[in-house]
């Protein structure tokens, strides 16, 4: 997996990453409901985490 692609995976695991996504779409005039809000921020960590389950760390033994 390339650096950058891990560090926009370890980027999005974090609350403030989706609360500045929030703050760009509202700055630039799209409005979101704050139940839909949290209803996005729990689906975006969902997938992360499953991305996170589903990838081998670079540094595990792999099994033979």
């Amino acid at each position: 997996m390339s650096k950058v692609f891990r560090f926009l995976i370890g980027r999005l695991g974090e609350a403030s990453t989706w609360k500045g996504i929030f703050l760009i779409l509202t700055a630039t005039g799209i409005s979101v409901n704050p139940d839909m809000q949290a209803a996005i921020l729990s689906l975006g960590l969902s997938v992360v985490g499953a991305i996170g389950v589903a990838t081998p760390d670079p540094e595990a033994p792999q099994p033979e």
